[in-house]
């Protein structure tokens, strides 16, 4: 695609270059407006959050200019309003030595500002704002008679290059180019039947709309055409990976599995043993098996995975386990061992006396190493789990056949792929995740896997009551945590303190989900107040060390800057009861399973999103023994952020604590743009409001690739999802 300095000149390539990342007119035709303003419509002033680049629509209402006491020159401030007559229907524009905007603001004035808004004696400010008057906001030379009625287009902008600049140079875009010459990946008779214009019209529409109308066809142009692209890019994907060759693992009579299923000291549930069923038929296929396992907190994933691996194991081949951190393996290593029994001991490989277990992480000594390293490469072990160790490349398998990722979320494309190459033939694959997903975004992210749910809990789990423990409101109860943790103890049960952070510093674990503080849109209510330090795992153990109330009881400390023998060591002291209360990160999110703790206590809770929180309380109440989780904040009521903790006192389900996480937290957080290191790819089209436009695409995909599944006859689509699909992209078809 073009270089944009050629079309644009130099000086506003670069400007779009350093300040947008853009730099050719493909993604610049592809920057769409945020909004459309309407002449007659200004902008919420009081909805403006601090701290944020905005550009605004709005009326002059007073102007005042001064000397400045401390130097020379001048100040004029400028009083812009809504026209609301509300308590916060005005901002202040602070202007420096700018004659010009003393001429041209004056009152009555309509106008596009744009600036980073702040806070000043408890009044909202711009300072140095960019402007433009309103006939000259579109960025095009239209008179002021044919922009009387014209929609304004406001894009995401900077505040040095505000929206009206990126519409002028939009406009002498679309003027050089000949959208005329554009092949179109949508299919003319998908065009017709959803009554779409075609791309040239559609790039017109959304960048220089005549009417409201215009632009909102064109809107739902592109958001079909992303829709259409991705889901198209998953269906050619899961038709192809349906081509490869597999190692095929039919269940085996009289094997380990058949053994463990008699040995185990309780009845699967329903759900376990239906995935279990599709889990073996996929295994004895002669093409991968490729499928997500969706499964409660506790709803006994491990237990699924482990009868998949065994079925593998008996037909002579092997499982690889995966695990996020070195913690998490060890205790799947232990579990695993623990639930084979005296199946779990040296032997050889599909024997009959039982399959070798190993561990492989980059914590251990080098004599373990290289014993489990040998065993892998044997064939000695049937079940190797590892840590991110298992990809490196002196690790080797004799005879991969199963790999199961667990809470896939933490792995890059990379690393899963990494795996998958130790196989000559295509191993099955199994994701597992305790985080539910929004059938919207699986859909979206994960539409070449099969998907799997287990919604019900085993027998004898207990529920696990939580509430949300406000400081603010009731200061007391800071002192009667602990007392309550001490009723726990003495009630010989164990109990678990949360902290967001490690150390004084404020360093965390790396993994913390990003949140948004304000609502979407976010008032400015509450602007300049400072948040105090979150609670540290060293700050945190030093106090209880005092705390009265704890006196005499065993504590331990948990987080991941520990050495694998200190992680090690203190979760067996929890594990074996030699430590009462562990005061950890969220290194205890997943996996970690002691049956004899009841009580977790987060602090600075609302520093954690709902899936970590949902994930968290998920360690208690284990064991048969009620569960009970403290969401501890010293946010005022009525913050956005106590909306979350309400949200998971108020539900146990996991299925809907994950759509209201997805209606409240950044889209591109739970698309896993945190994990490429990029926003989200998807540019108009919205996982969760746009649930019908992407399960039309997904149905047309499908009937596309059925009938072509080269694409042979789409060169435009194929173009296109080539285009769209840039390298750093692929993490929305890799999560497989």
């Amino acid at each position: 695609m073009t270089d944009l300095a050629r079309l644009l000149g130099g000086a506003s390539a670069k400007k779009l270059k350093d300040h947008l990342g853009i730099t050719l007119a493909g993604e610049l035709l592809d920057y769409f407006p945020r909004r459309y303003a309407e002449r007659g419509e200004l902008t919420r002033i009081a909805e403006l959050p601090i701290d944020t680049d905005v550009t605004l629509l709005a009326r002059v209402v007073k102007v005042t200019s001064r000397a400045m006491a401390t130097r020379k020159g001048r100040i004029t401030e400028v009083i812009v309003s809504d026209g609301l007559d509300g308590a916060l229907d005005t901002i202040s524009l602070t202007f420096f030595n700018s004659f010009a905007a003393a001429r041209q603001l004056t009152p009555g004035t309509v106008a596009m500002f744009s600036g980073r808004v702040g806070a000043y004696r408890g009044r909202l400010q711009l300072t140095n704002p960019d402007y433009v008057l309103l006939d000259e906001a579109s960025g095009t030379d239209a008179s002021a008679e044919e922009l009387a009625d014209r929609p304004i287009p406001v894009y995401p902008a900077t505040a040095k290059l505000p929206s009206w600049k990126i519409a002028q140079s939009v406009a002498t875009l679309l003027g050089q180019l000949d959208l005329e010459a554009l092949t179109d990946p949508l299919p003319a008779s998908l065009r017709a039947q959803y009554r779409l214009p075609g791309i040239a019209e559609a790039y017109r529409m959304i960048h220089i709309p005549a009417t409201a109308q215009e632009w909102a066809a064109a809107r739902r142009r592109f958001q079909y055409e992303e829709a259409l692209v991705l889901q198209t890019a998953l269906a050619r994907r899961k038709a192809q990976h349906s081509l490869l060759p597999s190692r095929p693992s039919p269940a085996r009579r009289g094997g380990l599995l058949e053994a463990f299923d008699a040995r185990l000291p309780f009845t699967l549930t329903d759900g376990q043993r239906q995935v279990g069923e599709t889990l073996a038929a996929e295994l004895a296929a002669d093409h991968p098996m490729n499928r997500l396992l969706q499964g409660e907190v506790g709803s006994g994933k491990t237990v699924v995975a482990l009868r998949a691996m065994l079925q593998v194991v008996d037909d002579g081949g092997q499982a690889a386990l995966l695990a996020p951190t070195e913690v998490l393996a060890a205790q799947h290593f232990e579990s695993i061992r623990r639930t084979l029994g005296p199946l779990a001991r040296e032997g050889l490989l599909g024997a009959d006396d039982g399959v070798e277990v190993v561990l492989l992480t980059g914590g251990q000594s080098g004599g373990e190493r290289r014993r489990s390293l040998l065993a892998a490469a044997s064939g000695e072990a049937g079940i190797v789990v590892g840590t991110h160790a298992l990809l490196s490349e002196n690790v080797q398998f004799a005879d991969l056949g199963l790999v199961v990722v667990d809470e896939q979320h933490r792995f890059g494309v990379e690393q899963r792929d990494a795996l998958r190459a130790k196989s000559l033939a295509t191993p099955h694959l199994l994701v597992m995740t305790a985080t539910p997903i929004p059938r919207t975004v699986a859909m979206t992210v994960f539409g070449d896997l099969e998907t799997s749910l287990l919604r019900e809990l085993p027998a004898g789990r207990a529920p696990i009551a939580t509430h949300v423990v406000g400081l603010l409101e009731n200061p007391s109860w800071a002192r009667r945590i602990w007392e309550r943790a001490r009723e726990e103890i003495d009630a010989g049960r164990q109990v678990y303190v949360v902290c967001p952070t490690i150390g004084e510093s404020g360093e965390d674990e790396g993994d913390l989900e990003p949140l948004d503080e304000a609502p979407p849109g976010g008032s400015a209510s509450g602007a300049g107040q400072e948040r105090r330090p979150a609670a540290s795992v060293t700050a945190v153990l030093a106090q209880l060390t005092g705390e009265h109330a704890l006196d005499g009881t065993r504590l331990g400390v948990l987080h991941g800057r520990l050495d694998s023998a200190e992680k090690s060591a203190a979760m067996d002291a929890f594990a074996s009861g030699a430590t009462d209360l562990l005061v950890a990160t969220t290194v205890v999110e997943v996996g970690v399973d002691v049956p004899n703790a009841t009580l977790m206590v987060i602090l600075d809770a609302d520093r954690f999103g709902i899936a970590q929180l949902h994930q968290l309380r998920g360690r208690v109440g284990r064991g048969g023994h009620p569960g009970t989780c403290l969401l501890v904040t010293s946010l005022e009521p009525g913050h956005p952020s106590r909306a979350r903790l309400d949200a998971v006192a108020a539900s146990t389900d996991g299925f809907v604590l994950a759509q209201k996480d997805l209606e409240n937290r950044r889209e591109g957080d739970i698309l896993g743009a945190t994990q490429s290191g990029r926003r989200s790819t998807l540019r108009l089209l919205r996982v969760l409001r746009d649930a019908d436009v992407i399960e039309r695409a997904r149905g047309d995909a499908l009937a596309i690739v059925a009938e072509d599944p080269g694409l042979e006859s789409h060169p435009a689509l194929r173009d296109a999802i080539d285009a769209y699909l840039e390298p750093e992209k692929e993490v929305f078809l890799e999560r497989g």
